[in-house]
């Protein structure tokens, strides 16, 4: 009997202890949570989100405009596909990060070219869109940073052949692209339409425009592909304007440095541009590098065109010797 009372009294005393314990702790715990603000967490941010990374949902400006021309995000349609090529391209962040990096070398090219033919300034990142900076060949065999057709490449004054294919040539095929942008826009009447017609072409938009009864974009039923494509474009335009806003800290130093070239023009056949490339203390891939519109080893030019070779200036870069 007297065992028994006492294993009672050993067991009470250390479940009293416990219950009183954890009744402080509940007291301690419910006066720290009505201290915290609305909204604040009872965890560190860092607890739920390894290295502060969070997956938002990336913020759209209350307005927007391509080339001037008011984009109706009034309309919920036309919010919610701006707002999936938003979350898409916030998310790729390997393709954006070297496409914010490429554009420090190339902006400065493309960006001249369209204001000294009056395109707007916007149609830099329709090029963006197209290729990601890039001398890109597509499925359907569209070639270089405007993505060209080799007919139409030829319509808007690019020569293509197997020697020469002046749809890899940045200021080229920014020319050419500026000729096709002017007619769409004095077809259409705007730029917008003008960007869906570079993705579509022109023939592509005059029927839907007849079939639909509308001159406007955003009313358009389109293939997927056309009915995303401005929307990409727009995007494209607001995250590379400010890319911090959207998780990309990119140092000035990690951007690629634009090429210092000097030009020298050749108006007569090369029989091995290795050759020439030795002969000016570079190699043929550094002229293939800087001239990529080259499409074989040598040039046939009977009829002494001239061509203008980009070459990289003196100490301009760093020639790996052929024996290390």
């Amino acid at each position: 009997m007297s065992n028994i009372s006492t294993n009672k009294i050993s067991i009470v005393k250390p479940t009293l202890i416990i219950f009183s314990l954890a009744f402080v702790a509940l007291i301690v715990f419910l006066n720290f949570r009505s201290q915290l603000k609305p909204g604040e967490e009872l965890i560190s941010s860092d607890s739920h989100f390894p290295q502060n990374y969070k997956i938002v949902t990336p913020t759209i400006p209350t307005s927007l405009d391509f080339c001037g021309e008011e984009v109706p995000l009034y309309n919920f349609e036309v919010y919610e596909r701006l707002d999936r090529e938003f979350i898409v391209n916030t998310y790729w962040h390997s393709l954006t990060i070297l496409t914010l990096k490429r554009a420090n070398r190339w902006f400065p090219v493309i960006e001249p070219i369209l204001k000294a033919n009056n395109i707007p300034d916007d149609f830099k990142y329709l090029c963006v869109t197209e290729s990601t900076l890039l001398n890109l060949t597509s499925p359907a065999n569209a070639v270089g940073f405007w993505q060209f057709l080799k007919g139409s490449g030829k319509e808007y004054g690019l020569e293509i052949n197997d020697l020469v294919d002046e749809r890899y040539s940045v200021e080229k095929s920014t020319e050419a692209a500026c000729k096709y942008l002017q007619t769409a826009y004095n077809k259409y009447g705007n730029w917008t339409m003008a960007a869906a017609s570079y993705n579509m072409g022109m023939n592509g938009t005059d029927e839907q425009l007849t079939r639909q009864k509308t001159k406007n974009y955003y009313n358009l039923v389109l293939g997927e592909e056309t009915s995303r494509y401005v929307f990409r474009v727009l995007a494209t335009k607001i995250m590379m304007n400010s890319p911090k806003d959207y998780g990309f800290d990119i140092k000035e130093e990690e951007l690629y440095p634009p090429f210092e070239t000097t030009e020298i023009v050749v108006d007569s056949s090369v029989a091995s541009w290795a050759d020439f490339a030795i002969k000016r203390g570079i190699n043929y891939k550094i002229l293939k590098l800087y001239n990529p519109w080259l499409r074989e080893n040598y040039l046939t030019n009977k009829q002494k065109k001239q061509y203008v070779i980009q070459l990289p200036v003196k100490g301009g870069i760093e020639v790996i010797p052929e024996v290390m």
